[in-house]
């Protein structure tokens, strides 16, 4: 378990892609390095990468 959720260890990698389907795009970012470890959300939800900053 993590101790410190905002922090992040050398072997983790964390990627954000857009999953698109007929029905919508969804926003997913996950932690390649665990499993079970992603979040998604519609892609027209998701905050643009000036936001993130």
């Amino acid at each position: 378990m993590v101790s410190k959720p905002h922090t992040t260890a050398a072997d983790e990698t964390v990627v954000g892609s857009i999953d698109s389907s007929d029905s919508s795009d969804e926003y997913v970012i996950a932690d390649i390095s665990a499993d079970d470890a992603w979040l998604s959300m519609r892609a027209d939800e998701a905050m643009t990468l000036p936001a993130w900053r």
